[in-house]
């Protein structure tokens, strides 16, 4: 009986205590509150930031909230921001990439250790400023193309720490211009940031180069979207048809 009863009263403590730390979640040290999965309050990341990014932004004569897009490279370990100029759009930043997972080719299934490849939008609802690898947003993982060739998994992310299972990992200080610049363009009222995900700079000569691997044909079917924002620094209209990215 003594024992039911300290059980009791240590699991009535244990979410007292919990509920109190949530409430004040604040309060506590920024690292502290991050480790434990409870921050919720970015502005002091917010206000260090937004000010760095606005001048450097202002001296490629680009603005602070405006549309961004994001392409990955995995086989280069690289991220780009790009950031709309009038119709097209202009690199603002490239960023290290410091690990993903798996090795080239798209993700499969749950469990595979794989990080994606592809073509995805990030909206409001991905932003996770609470995570536990510092900041981070969902890839949208899978996309349609995905369900309709039987691909599953789910929390493919873009997150610091540099650490990965399946996302792209990238540095604390990377995250937080990344994140809060994909941030102010959701914002200012843009419904979605497009990632595209390739395993390689998809040039003419290095696709050659991949020929007669497992996964040639369906690199083939990203290299038109790259093509296209190479030659136009705009991006294409990729919709899904009969289970493959078409575009429009």
């Amino acid at each position: 009986m003594r024992r039911r009863l300290w059980l009791a009263v240590s699991v009535a403590l244990i979410a007292a205590l919990s509920l109190a730390i949530g409430a004040r979640s604040h309060l506590l040290p920024t690292q502290v509150a991050e480790n434990l999965g409870l921050r919720a309050d970015i502005s002091e990341i917010r206000a260090r930031q937004r000010p760095l990014l606005t001048q450097a932004l202002e001296e490629k004569g680009l603005s602070f909230g405006a549309p961004v897009h994001i392409r990955i490279f995995k086989e280069e370990a690289e991220l780009e921001l790009w950031v709309a100029d009038g119709d097209s759009y202009a690199l603002f930043r490239a960023y290290p990439i410091c690990s993903f997972s798996g090795g080239l080719g798209p993700k499969l299934q749950e469990g595979d250790r794989q990080a994606p490849e592809g073509f995805y939008n990030v909206d409001r609802s991905a932003l996770n400023p609470g995570s536990r690898y510092h900041l981070s947003f969902n890839l949208g993982f899978p996309n349609a193309f995905d369900r309709a060739n039987g691909r599953t998994g789910s929390f493919l992310m873009v997150h610091g720490k540099c650490v990965s299972i399946g996302c792209y990992a990238m540095t604390d200080p990377a995250i937080e211009e990344i994140y809060v610049l994909v941030e102010a363009a959701l914002d200012a009222g843009h419904p979605a940031v497009p990632v595209h995900a390739f395993p390689f700079r998809m040039t003419e000569a290095r696709l050659a180069q991949a020929e007669g691997h497992a996964w040639f044909g369906f690199w083939q079917s990203l290299a038109p979207a790259y093509n296209t924002f190479e030659d136009t620094r705009q991006l294409p209209t990729i919709l899904v048809q009969n289970a493959q990215y078409q575009l429009q």
